[in-house]
C-alpha cells in the first residue's frame, strides 16, 4: 500500500488543494467586493433619496427664509434684524417666552423624573398600563391637552361646574386657564412623558448592587437618590430635560388655544408678524433667531446623549 504514495502523487494532491484554496479565497474575495459595491450602491441610493427629499422639503425653505431675512427694499440687508431688535416689544415677548419655557420645561422636567422614579423603584399595580399610556401621550397633538383642560377646568368644565354647585357658588371658581397658568399647566402635562421614557431607560441601566451596597452601609432613601441614583442617571435625565426644553420652545398649538392677547411668546409673535402685519421679512428674521436657539438646543442635546450613549459603552 506504501507503494501507492509516491511523491508525484503527493505533489499532485499538493498542487490540488493550493488550487482549491485559491479558488475558495477568490470566491471569497469576488463575494466581499461584491458585497461593498452593494453597500456604496445603497449609501448612493440613500444619499439621493435624501436629496431629492430633504432638499425641497428642508433646505430650500431653510435657505429661502435666512435669504428673505436678509432682504431689504433695495437689496441685501440687515435691516428685518434691526426691525425685529429694535421693537420695543420684543424685549417683553422674549421675556414671556423664556419665562414660560424655564417654568413649563422646569417643572414638567420634575415632574416627569418623579413619575419615572415611582414607576421603576415603587412599582404597583397598573405600574406598567400606565407607562404605556404615558408612552402613546406622547403621539398626541399638544392642543388636544389644551381643549382637555378647557373641559375640566373651563368656566363651562365639569370641574368648575362641580365646585361651583358642591358650594353654591354664584360663578365658577377656577378662572385661571387663558393666561400664562393654563398655559403652563398644559405644557406640563403634556412634556412630562418626553421626560420619562429617557429617565426610565436610564434607571434600567444602573447597576443595582451599588444602591444596595449604599443601603447596607446605612444610607437613608433620601441620601441614595441623590448620591447614587441621581448622579448615575444623570446622561439621560439631562437629555430628556433638554429634549423638554427644546419642545417647549417650539410650542404653538396650546399657545394658540390657551393663549391670550397679552400673552405673545416668540412663535405668536413671528406668526403675528407674518399673517397680521404682513411683514414678512422681520417674521423671518424672528424665525431665524428661533431657528438658532432651536439649533443649540438640540446641539446640547445630542453632546449629552452621546455621553449618555458612551458612558452606557463603558459600564458594560
Amino acid at each position: 500500500m506504501s507503494s501507492l504514495s509516491t511523491p508525484d502523487t503527493s505533489a499532485a494532491l499538493g498542487a490540488a488543494n493550493a488550487a482549491a484554496d485559491a479558488r475558495r479565497s477568490a470566491s471569497a474575495a469576488a463575494h466581499t467586493a461584491a458585497v461593498k459595491r452593494r453597500e456604496r450602491a445603497a449609501q448612493w441610493h440613500l444619499l439621493f433619496l435624501a436629496v431629492v427629499v430633504l432638499g425641497p422639503l428642508v433646505v430650500y425653505p431653510l435657505v429661502r427664509l435666512v435669504m428673505l431675512s436678509l432682504t431689504g427694499a433695495h437689496g441685501p440687508s440687515v435691516h428685518a434684524y434691526a426691525s425685529f431688535f429694535g421693537n420695543p416689544e420684543t424685549r417683553g415677548v422674549i421675556g414671556t417666552t423664556l419665562w414660560i419655557l424655564f417654568a413649563s420645561a422646569g417643572l414638567a422636567s420634575l415632574l416627569g423624573v418623579a413619575l419615572a422614579s415611582i414607576l421603576f423603584f415603587k412599582p404597583f399595580p397598573g405600574a406598567r398600563l400606565i407607562t404605556r399610556f404615558l408612552e402613546l401621550f406622547v403621539a398626541f397633538p399638544s392642543f388636544l391637552v389644551a381643549f382637555t383642560l378647557i373641559f375640566l377646568y373651563g368656566s363651562q368644565g365639569s370641574v368648575s361646574i362641580g365646585l361651583q354647585r358642591l358650594f353654591n357658588l354664584q360663578a365658577p371658581p377656577l378662572d385661571f386657564l387663558f393666561g400664562v397658568g393654563g398655559v403652563i399647566l398644559a405644557e406640563v402635562v403634556f412634556y412630562a412623558p418626553f421626560v420619562v421614557r429617557p429617565t426610565l431607560a436610564s434607571f434600567a441601566l444602573l447597576d443595582r448592587r451599588l444602591i444596595e451596597a449604599a443601603r447596607s452601609l446605612g444610607a437613608s432613601g433620601t441620601m441614595v437618590a441623590f448620591k447614587v441614583i441621581l448622579p448615575l442617571a444623570w446622561p439621560g435625565i439631562a437629555a430628556g430635560t433638554i429634549l423638554c426644553f427644546l419642545l417647549t420652545l417650539n410650542e404653538f398649538g396650546i399657545l394658540l388655544v390657551l393663549g391670550s392677547a397679552h400673552l405673545i411668546t416668540l412663535p405668536v409673535a413671528i406668526y403675528s408678524a407674518a399673517t397680521v402685519d404682513l411683514d414678512l421679512p422681520t417674521a423671518a428674521a424672528g424665525a431665524v433667531v428661533m431657528l438658532m436657539m432651536s439649533l443649540s438646543l438640540y446641539a446640547l442635546y445630542r453632546q449629552v446623549n452621546r455621553r449618555k450613549v458612551k458612558g452606557a459603552g463603558h459600564g458594560r
